[in-house]
């Protein structure tokens, strides 16, 4: 796949046909954050082909941006040049990646396949952050891992990065802005990502 959604996590979970339920009484804010997130994409996936893939997208918008605290997350993915940025491309890249993140959330997560999400209920401290694991289970006993860098923020705990198996997303991300960015600055990752966006939503 191209363009390695936001959260390669939501292409594998495609692939496996998305989750039916999140774990029952997350009581860490952290891992109910997650927990939150699970239920919401629930209720897109029950939508299925019911509804479109723009409309998905401008009724998940609101969930990935309180699940994610995705201004540090375009930070993170494109790395040092950011700082060399004005406050003007900060916004602009943010906006992007905001319109991406919720794209490919709503691009993948359309269908609803039986799984269902299991929270663990033991929260991991690292340091400043917390580490929320969650298994993604098939229908058939199949099980995915999938590991959540939480970080508290004025808005209450959210997710940093996504760990599917060993990977971090946000690592991956940056190796796919890199080559956009040192062709055309702030402004050519922003088309970039943008073209990426409309793509998922055709």
């Amino acid at each position: 796949m191209r363009h390695r959604p936001l959260i390669a996590l939501a292409a594998a979970l495609a692939l496996l046909g998305v989750a039916r339920a999140a774990s029952a009484d997350a009581t860490d804010p952290a891992a109910a954050r997650v927990e939150a997130l699970d239920h919401g994409l629930l209720e897109s996936m029950k939508a299925g082909a019911s509804l479109s893939a723009r409309v998905r997208y401008k009724t998940l918008t609101p969930l990935i941006e309180a699940s994610f605290d995705l201004p540090l997350m375009t930070r993170f993915a494109v790395g040092p040049a950011w700082t060399g940025m004005t406050q003007s491309e900060h916004e602009a890249l943010v906006s992007a990646f905001t319109r991406l993140s919720a794209a490919s959330y709503a691009h993948n997560f359309n269908r609803f396949g039986g799984e269902r999400f299991d929270i663990d209920a033991r929260v991991e401290t690292r340091g400043a952050d917390k580490i929320v694991q969650s298994h993604l289970t098939a229908p058939h006993g199949a099980s995915v891992a999938l590991t959540y860098r939480m970080r508290q923020t004025p808005a209450g705990w959210k997710i940093v990065d996504v760990y599917y198996g060993a990977i971090s997303q946000l690592t991956t991300r940056r190796s796919d802005f890199a080559a956009p960015l040192a062709a055309g600055g702030a402004k050519g990752l922003v088309a970039h990502l943008d073209a990426l966006t409309e793509n998922l939503l055709k």
